[in-house]
């Protein structure tokens, strides 16, 4: 049965006392699975929700965000449940599929499909993830549904092996493997993306998802929301390693998501981005998702490789762009436990 945490502070008790709502909240993470249930019910949301102010927009900028609404949480958790059931209830949480997808919408969802490995490596987005997203997307009436990425290895082996591509062409959904002739040079107005090749699905979309996997990175420590839009580049991406946090604070500012949610259902614990020992590997069977992309990497990084801003520049560099915050604990967040 589904477990629904809502309490102000002077309701939590239990676990909850003595501990900050930051920490009830990291802990809900970090203690994972069915054990997350305590932890869960200790945790208090906030009714205040944090809006940041957005940025002075550029013009080759692609802003897809939901119009903003108090009536909804800013981030939802979801545990304990398989992968499409944790999709499911975290769009329900977060207003459901309608508030972020209208008819006739192109909507293009950009998983993790950068690495040649299976979704048993959690290397790449879990591909039943992508397919309930594609679904969702349907259910909402929109007219186009693509899947891309712009893979690390050969991509047709990263499409195939991760699983991604057969779950959501199953569903129904267009997937394009990234071709040469469909990339444009795109003034990014960064710091340090200047001019740069960008794949065209994402300059074209009316609505954009981005679905990463969590897990661990050898020069920024983690991977998540904001580092998967290295994705939409093509050139020479291995350029931006040498400033890569600004890098990633750039690419933040050019692309706005509709919808960020975090693949928490298997986490990368080590030796990322590329994995490949099934011992680095965590079953969490979790969904982090919301309308705040720096908070959910903040929150992420913190609560599973204890990563905090001073070490993740990237995230106050966007929060001072006003893309978010990295105080995730004063957010509007809804928790749901479905086991």
């Amino acid at each position: 049965m589904a477990e629904e945490t809502e309490r102000k502070p002077e309701e939590a008790t239990g676990a909850a006392q003595g501990m900050t709502r930051r920490e009830a909240m990291l802990q809900l993470l970090r203690v994972g699975g069915v054990a997350a249930g305590a932890a869960g019910a200790a945790v208090w949301l906030s009714e205040h929700s944090f809006r940041p102010v957005p940025a002075q927009a550029v013009e080759a900028r692609r802003d897809h965000r939901a119009t903003a609404n108090s009536q909804w949480p800013a981030m939802t958790i979801v545990q304990n449940g398989e992968p499409r059931a944790l999709v499911d209830k975290a769009l329900e949480n977060l207003g459901g599929i309608g508030r972020f997808v209208s008819r006739q919408d192109v909507v293009v969802i950009k998983p993790n499909i950068a690495w040649d490995r299976t979704p048993e490596q959690a290397a790449n987005t879990n591909p039943d993830v992508v397919a309930e997203v594609v679904r969702q997307c349907w259910s909402a009436g929109a007219k186009r549904v693509i899947v891309t990425d712009v893979s690390c290895n050969e991509p047709r082996r990263c499409f195939q092996r991760s699983g991604i591509q057969a779950a959501a062409r199953a569903e129904g959904a267009e997937v394009i493997l990234p071709d040469p002739e469909l990339f444009r040079e795109v003034e990014l107005g960064g710091v340090v993306l200047k001019s740069w090749p960008v794949f065209t699905p994402f300059l074209e979309a009316d609505k954009i998802f981005n679905l990463p996997i969590a897990k661990h990175h050898a020069l920024t420590g983690a991977t998540l929301g904001m580092k998967n839009w290295y994705g939409i580049l093509g050139g020479e991406r291995n350029r931006l390693h040498q400033q890569i946090h600004q890098s990633l604070a750039d690419l933040a500012n050019f692309m706005l998501p509709t919808l960020t949610m975090i693949d928490c259902y298997r986490i990368l614990l080590r030796n990322g981005p590329t994995g490949g020992n099934l011992e680095d590997v965590a079953t969490k069977k979790t969904m982090v998702a919301g309308t705040d992309p720096v908070a959910l990497d903040a929150y992420v990084a913190k609560a599973y490789w204890n990563l905090d801003a001073e070490k993740l520049p990237y995230l106050q560099m966007a929060a001072n762009r006003g893309l978010g915050t990295v105080e995730f604990d004063k957010l509007q967040v809804k928790i749901s436990q479905l086991a």
